[in-house]
This record gives structure tokens, sequence and C-alpha cells, in this order.
């Protein structure tokens, strides 16, 4: 099999259990790389991309308790890019770790990603992405009032602050990107979706706002023309009728036939749609590339018998 440029998009819940010490995301991550490195054992190329929706709440919280005149709270999209340090910095020495086992030579980078975003987009007028903690509503009016900031109830568990979560149109760094995986470096990158980023002349401005990972994963896969994006969920497969009697595994599957289950409502919001749609879209901006979404612990299965929902032209 010839080798093959591959990006495979994590999950922050990947790397996070119920205990959100720095010492359980590393041994999260640990177990992690030893399913990532399978895809360097079989000749490919891969490039690593990550959420970090729960590291960013939790840095969010620890930034409002320790909020003061001197010693003010970052904002988001500074957060964004101190988890991408954080969780890169874990990630690359598991993946070390993991290849030194099995005496692979190769270098393991991680890179702080700007993603670009337009300021125009109509996501910046319907702020929709939860951040930080749960607040009682006259936590959230007060909040409101001081900070301008937006908060929507949330599934009634409480009211949490909405941001926009705009569509990437490109990533800043994604020519370094490509010479790293060319030079046969391991880059770990986009992290959280990006830092959300807007262009003003030849300078880049921070914007509070979240990139879905995903979709920031696809763009990265097209603009570095890679031949498959991975993405990654907690289940082998995408079904449709999903935990009905006719409950269906999609296995291969074309773009067309994907549409269509998207206009039948297959897909919920806020989970699964998103994945299907940046598969979707990488698989039409591509020249030969596929998509395929499945879990983490089954990639042996992918590499070895297809396994997994792949999406195809």
């Amino acid at each position: 099999m010839a080798k093959r440029k591959i990006v495979v998009a994590l999950g922050g819940n990947a790397i996070l259990s119920n205990d959100a010490s720095a010492q359980a995301q590393q041994q999260a991550l640990e177990k992690t790389a030893e399913y990532l490195v399978k895809f360097i054992e079989n000749g490919d190329d891969l490039v690593i991309s990550h959420g970090n929706g729960p590291q960013v709440g939790n840095l969010l919280l620890q930034q409002i308790a320790g909020d003061t005149p001197h010693n003010p709270a970052m904002p988001l999209d500074t957060c964004v890019a101190m988890t991408q340090g954080s969780i890169g910095y874990w990630m690359q020495n598991a993946l070390g770790r993991a290849l030194g086992k099995r005496n692979i030579d190769k270098q393991v980078v991680s890179l702080i990603t700007q993603v670009i975003v337009d300021e125009t987009d109509p996501a910046f007028e319907q702020p929709s992405k939860p951040v930080g903690p749960f607040l009682s509503k006259e936590e959230a009016e007060s909040e409101m009032e001081r900070s301008q900031a937006v908060f929507k109830e949330d599934s009634g568990r409480g009211w949490r602050k909405v941001v926009p979560s705009p569509k990437p149109i490109s990533i800043n760094e994604h020519i370094v990107i490509n010479q790293l995986v060319e030079n046969g470096v391991i880059p770990i990158t986009v992290g959280g979706g990006g830092i959300p980023v807007v262009k003003k002349g030849n300078e880049l401005r921070g914007v509070e706002a979240v990139i879905d990972k995903d979709f920031a994963s696809q763009k990265l896969a097209e603009l570095i023309q890679a031949d498959l994006l991975v993405v990654l969920t907690g289940v082998n497969n995408i079904y449709i009728n999903y935990n009905q009697p006719n409950q269906k595994q999609l296995n291969e599957v074309t773009v067309t036939e994907m549409k269509g289950y998207i206009a039948e409502h297959q897909f919920a919001a806020g989970s699964m749609l998103p994945k299907v749609e940046a598969a979707i879209a990488f698989v039409e901006n591509s020249k030969n590339g596929k998509a395929i979404v499945t879990s983490l612990e089954n990639i042996e299965y992918v590499l070895t018998e297809g396994a997994g929902t792949i999406i195809t032209k």
C-alpha cells in the first residue's frame, strides 16, 4: 500500500476522563498514543488534531476564580492557545514514548495554530457555542450586565456563556504543517479547533469565538492535500435510525447518500452532525480523498479491514 497523508481528529473527551488532573489526562493520552502509533507502523504520514472543550472549560473556571485587577483573567483566544500548548506537550511526550517502544525514529512537535475566520460570518451575530461554568439565572443576568456577554439556558442545567462558532476559511500555518509532514515529522495541530483570528491588513487579531475542531481538521486536511481524514468519535460506525428497532450501521457510503440522511435529520446537531458535515466537505473539496468516522479503539480494524463508516465521492 502506498504511503498516505492522514489527518486524525481526536475529541477533547479522548484526553479527559472524570478526573481533570494533569496526571489523569497524561495517562489517558498514553492509551491514545498506543492507538495512533499504528498509523506510523502502517507506513503512513500522520497529522493529529484534537479537541479541548473540557480542558478550556476547566481553564476558564480557574481564570474566573482567580480574576483580580492585578491578575486579570485571560481572554478566550488566549485560553485556547494555552490548552493547545498543554495538551500538545502531553501528547507529544506520550507519542514519543510509544514510538520509542517500537524503535521508530520520528520527531513529534506541537504547533500553536491560528485559524482564520471571516468577521462577517453570520455566526458572530448568533452566538451558540456554550463555554465556561453553569450559572444561576441571577448570576447570568448580573454577568450579562457587567460584561455584555451573552448567556443562554442550557438543557435545564443552568445558564452558560455562549460565543460565536464561525467556520474556518484558512489555517495560517498550513504551509509549515505540510513542510513538517514532508520532512517526516508528526505535527500536533489545530488544537481545540485552532485559535480563532481575523485578518486586519497584515495583522491577525484573536476573537472571542470557538471553532469546531472537526471543521478545522477538515480545512487543514484540504489545504495540505491529505489522502484521508479520520474523524474519531465514541462509536465504531455512524448509524441511521439510531437506537430505534430499524437502526442501521453505515459502512461504505457516498456523499450523496450522507446528504440525504442529513435532509432526513438523522444526525444530532450537537454531536454527530458536524462530524458528518466535515467529512463530506473534505471529500467534496479533495481530489481523491476519503473520510472515515470511527472510534479510537477501532483504528486497528480501520487499517487492516477497512472498518468504520467510510465516506467517498
